[in-house]
């Protein structure tokens, strides 16, 4: 059944994307001679997506993340779907708005290189275990959305050694960057590794920690409480035998 919830989390998914992408493309284009900006841009466009619709649809933003997050069940197989679909078409409009209003059109340039496949599935890996430590740990709004983002940033520049960092296959496609061995299997990999890789070493532990520290101050109240009676009974005074 189609719900106002439903449509908004697609929509938000589609804006969101068609933001990020469209970015990208234009800091890239632009004369601004800082190193790393595409990063540090795509990063502050992320956690401001996490902030304004992370609570209508997650602010997944990326086909690839959504396939990772599929993977520990933290999307069902519809959502996933839905979600992909509206990411790509998000990246072919900011394309297409991109190339009217720049007058700029691109041609798909893009070939597979091992080193640029090794780069994204590790940037993209990074950045995915960021994604999952928000998911996983539950964080408030503006900390999930600042770890979010400053994964994002971190997983481009390590990306961008080998490759052109995109670690997002909409945004490639935004790019005209399109190469299934590079930019597609790439992300999908990176993020795969880097959701399952948290889940099975760090979320656990993580629960086990939140637990722990959670029940530390009920075992030391019970100490306390025990200590107080045993020393008021040392003090009460022995009753007197009758006579």
């Amino acid at each position: 059944m189609i719900t106002k919830e439903k449509v908004a989390m697609l929509v938000a998914e589609f804006l969101g994307t068609a933001i990020l992408a469209y970015t990208v493309l234009a800091i890239s284009t632009s004369n601004i001679g800082i190193g790393y900006f595409i990063s540090f841009g795509a990063g502050l466009v992320l956690l401001l997506m996490v902030l304004a619709i992370g609570g209508v649809s997650g602010a997944v933003l990326n086909p690839a993340i959504a396939l990772g997050l599929w993977t520990v069940r933290k999307l069902t197989t519809y959502q996933l779907v839905l979600y992909a679909a509206v990411q790509i078409l998000g990246g072919l409009a900011a394309y297409a708005l991109f190339s009217y209003v720049s007058g700029k059109h691109w041609s798909n340039h893009g070939e597979f290189e091992t080193k640029v496949l090794v780069s994204e599935t590790i940037g993209t890996a990074v950045f995915a275990m960021g994604v999952a430590a928000a998911v996983f740990q539950r964080l408030n709004d503006i900390t999930k959305a600042i770890v979010i983002g400053g994964s994002l940033t971190l997983g481009i520049m390590i990306a961008s050694v080998g490759s052109s960092g995109f670690i997002n296959p909409a945004v490639a496609l935004a790019a005209r960057s399109w190469e299934w061995g590079s930019y597609v299997l790439g992300p999908v990999l990176g993020a795969v590794i880097g959701v399952n890789l948290y889940n099975l070493l760090f979320a656990s532990s993580y629960k086990a920690a939140v637990v722990a520290t959670a029940e530390q101050p009920a075992t030391l109240k019970a100490a306390s409480t025990k200590k107080a009676v045993s020393r008021r009974s040392a003090k009460k005074p022995a009753a007197k035998k009758k006579k």
